[in-house]
C-alpha cells in the first residue's frame, strides 16, 4: 500500500519532504519554549531578575513567532502534498481503467469504481495529510518532550512512559478489532451508490412501473447497512477518548503529588515542575493525536487497497511486442473458435466455430435470445479474446495487430447505443474527431439521420443530453450508426442497431450502405428476417454454435430454424410497418 502511495507522488515528492521538516523544527520550537519558561520562574521571578524575564520573553517571543511561520509553511505543502496525491491517484485508476478490457470491466462495478474514484481517494488524502503533518509532529513531540522531561527528572519522567505503554497497548487493542469494520464499510458504499446510480439513470421507468417506494426502501436498507458498519467500529473507537482522558488527568495528578514533595524536599524546583506539567501535556496531546491517526490510517488502508486493486488489475487484452499497423481488408475467418467468459466455467458461450468471410461481403447474423451472436463479433474487434482457436482479420490474427489499429478499421455499433452530453457534431466527432461538418452530414445521409437532424432547431449543433435521453431510440441508433461510418472502416458491425427504426428506414439504411460502401465488410445482427434477407450470405446461431451459414434461399432450404423463423414473421403477410417513421 505504500508503495501505492510513493508511485503516485510524482512531482509532489518535494511537498511531502518539506512538510515533515518543517513539523520538526515547529517541535523543536515548543519543546524551547517551556525551558525558557522555567528559566524565567527560577532565574527571573523568584530571582526578582528583569532583566533576564525581558531576555527570556524576548526569545519566546522569537521561538513562538518560528514556530507559527513553520506550522504555516508545513500546512501549506502538506495540503499540496495531499490534494496532488488525490490528484494522481483518481488520474492514475482513471488512465488504467481505459486500458481495462471488457473482461476487467466486467470484474469491477461501475458503482464500486466510482466510489474509489471518489470516497476512498477522499479518505487516503485525509489520512496522507493526517501522517505528513501529525505523524510526523506528534511522535516527534512525543519524543522531545519525553526526552527533556527524562533529563529534568528520571523518576517523575517514567510515569509518562508508563502511561504510553498503557495507551499503545489500548491502542493497539482498539484498531485491530475496528479494521475488520472499515474493509466491509466501503463494499457497503458501493451497494449505495449502485442503487442511487440506477435509479437516477432508470428513473423513467421506475415512474411508469409507480416503482418509487420500492426503490426508496431498497436504497434505505443500502444506506442502513452502511450506517450499521460505523456504528458498530464507532462503538470500539468511542473509548479512544475515555481512555486518553482518564490517561491525561492520572499524569497531571501524579506529577503535581509527586513534583510536590520533591520540592518540599529541595529535589525539584518550581520551574521544573511546571516544564514538567508543560511536557506531560505535550506528550499526552502526542498521544490523543497518534490515536487519531491510527483511527485515520485503518479507514484509509481499506480504501487504498481498494485503490489499489484498480490500479494493480493487468488488462487481459495488451499489445503484441511487435504489433502490425495495418489491416489489409476486411476478410474475416474464425477456426475452430471456442469462447468462455469466464475461464472455469464449464460450458463454453461459443463452441467449434468455423467460418469465413470474404472482403466487402455483406454477412447477417441471426438467433435467438442468448443464442450468442454478440459474444461471436465482439472477438472480431477483439473486445474479448478467444479461449481457443484463431479470429483472423486481413488474414492475420486479431492478436497480432495494434489494438487502435485494428478497433480503428473494425467499427462496432454496440447492442446499447451510448450518446454522450454534447452537440450532435460532437457526437459524430467520435468516429472521427477531424471530420468535417460535410462528411458528418454525409455519414448521417447514409445512416438516414439527417432528416430528423435538419428538423431540429439548431440542426447540427442541437445539444444531445446526457445518454442521449432527449433523442428517440430509433434517432439514437442512426446517430450512432453514423457516427460508426465516420471512422471509414474496413469492417462495420451493426449489433442489432436497426430494432427502433421502421422496416422501410432500416431497408432505405441498408441499401446505402449497398452503394456507397461497397467494400466494406459489413456484419448485421438483426431479429428480423428482412434485415437480413439481402445480405449476401447468412449466419443462423443456435445455442452458441453455428447452425446454418448460407444465402437466404439456401437457409429456407436447408435450416430448419431459419425457415421457422422466417414463416413466424411472415405468416400475417410481412412485416406491416411498412410506412416511414419509429417504433
Amino acid at each position: 500500500m505504500i508503495k501505492t502511495v510513493v508511485n503516485n507522488l510524482h512531482e509532489f515528492k518535494k511537498d511531502s519532504i518539506m512538510t515533515p521538516v518543517f513539523m520538526i523544527l515547529e517541535v523543536i520550537m515548543e519543546t524551547i519554549i517551556p525551558l525558557m519558561m522555567a528559566s524565567v520562574v527560577d532565574n527571573g521571578v523568584e530571582k526578582g531578575d528583569m532583566n533576564h524575564i525581558y531576555k527570556m520573553g524576548a526569545f519566546m517571543f522569537v521561538a513562538a513567532l518560528i514556530s507559527l511561520l513553520v506550522g504555516i509553511l508545513g500546512g501549506r505543502y502538506g495540503a499540496r502534498a495531499s490534494a496532488g496525491l488525490a490528484r494522481n491517484l483518481r488520474t492514475a485508476m482513471y488512465d488504467k481503467i481505459q486500458t481495462y478490457s471488457f473482461a476487467n470491466i466486467d470484474k469491477f462495478s461501475t458503482a464500486g469504481l466510482v466510489t474509489r474514484l471518489t470516497t476512498d481517494v477522499t479518505n487516503v488524502q485525509n489520512a496522507f495529510q493526517m501522517v505528513l503533518r501529525m505523524g510526523t509532529r506528534a511522535p516527534a513531540s512525543l519524543i522531545f518532550a519525553m526526552f527533556m522531561a527524562f533529563t529534568i527528572h528520571a523518576r517523575l519522567a517514567s510515569v509518562y512512559l508508563m502511561a504510553v505503554i498503557f495507551l499503545g497497548t489500548c491502542l493497539f487493542f482498539i484498531i485491530r478489532r475496528t479494521m475488520k469494520y472499515f474493509d466491509v464499510v466501503f463494499q457497503k458504499y458501493d451497494d449505495l451508490n449502485a442503487s442511487v446510480q440506477e435509479n437516477v439513470s432508470s428513473i423513467r421507468v421506475v415512474k411508469a412501473y409507480v416503482r418509487e417506494e420500492y426503490e426508496k426502501k431498497k436504497f434505505k436498507t443500502a444506506s442502513e447497512n452502511v450506517y450499521r458498519m460505523f456504528i458498530n467500529a464507532e462503538k470500539v473507537l468511542v473509548m479512544n477518548m475515555p481512555l486518553m482522558q482518564i490517561t491525561v488527568y492520572s499524569c497531571i495528578l501524579l506529577i503535581s503529588w509527586m513534583g510536590a514533595k520533591l520540592i518540599v524536599a529541595d529535589g525539584l524546583t518550581t520551574g521544573q515542575l511546571m516544564n514538567l506539567l508543560t511536557y506531560c501535556m505535550n506528550i499526552l496531546m502526542s498521544l490523543m493525536m497518534l490515536s487519531m491517526i491510527f483511527v485515520m490510517i485503518t479507514m484509509s488502508s481499506a480504501s487504498l487497497k481498494r485503490i489499489g486493486e484498480v490500479l494493480e488489475e493487468k488488462s487481459t487484452i495488451t499489445n503484441p511486442e511487435n504489433p502490425r499497423t495495418e489491416v489489409c481488408d476486411g476478410s474475416i475467418e474464425f477456426q475452430n473458435v471456442s469462447f468462455r467468459y469466464n475461464k472455469t466455467s464449464e460450458k463454453p458461450v461459443l463452441s467449434n466455430i468455423n467460418c469465413s468471410i470474404k472482403a466487402g461481403e455483406t454477412i447477417g447474423i441471426i438467433g435467438g435470445t442468448g443464442s450468442a451472436k454478440t459474444s461471436l463479433v465482439n472477438l472480431i474487434s477483439r473486445l474479448y479474446d478467444v479461449t481457443e482457436g484463431n479470429v483472423l482479420v486481413g488474414g492475420h490474427d486479431v492478436r497480432e495487430y495494434d489494438l487502435d489499429t485494428l478497433r480503428n478499421e473494425v467499427s462496432v455499433v454496440l447492442q446499447k447505443n451510448v450518446l454522450f452530453s454534447g452537440t450532435i457534431l460532437e457526437n459524430l466527432r467520435w468516429g472521427d474527431e477531424n471530420a468535417t461538418e460535410e462528411e458528418c452530414i454525409r455519414a448521417c445521409r447514409l445512416a438516414c439521420a439527417d432528416e430528423f437532424i435538419q428538423k431540429m432547431p439548431e440542426k447540427y449543433n442541437t445539444f444531445i443530453e446526457q445518454g442521449g435521453s432527449n433523442v428517440s431510440g430509433g434517432q439514437k441508433q442512426r446517430l450512432c450508426i453514423a457516427r460508426a461510418l465516420l471512422k471509414k472502416p474496413k469492417i462495420l458491425i451493426l449489433d442489432d442497431s436497426t430494432s427502433a427504426v421502421d422496416t422501410a428506414t432500416d431497408a432505405r439504411i441498408r441499401k446505402a450502405f449497398a452503394e456507397e460502401i461497397p467494400d466494406t465488410t459489413k456484419i448485421i445482427i438483426a431479429q428480423r428476417i428482412n434485415s437480413v434477407s439481402q445480405a449476401d450470405r447468412i449466419i443462423v446461431m443456435e445455442d452458441g454454435r453455428i447452425s446454418g451459414f448460407g444465402t437466404h434461399e439456401e437457409l429456407l432450404e436447408n435450416n430448419e430454424i431459419y425457415r421457422e423463423v422466417y414463416e413466424s414473421q411472415t405468416a400475417g403477410g410481412g412485416d406491416f410497418d411498412e410506412k416511414e417513421g419509429e417504433l
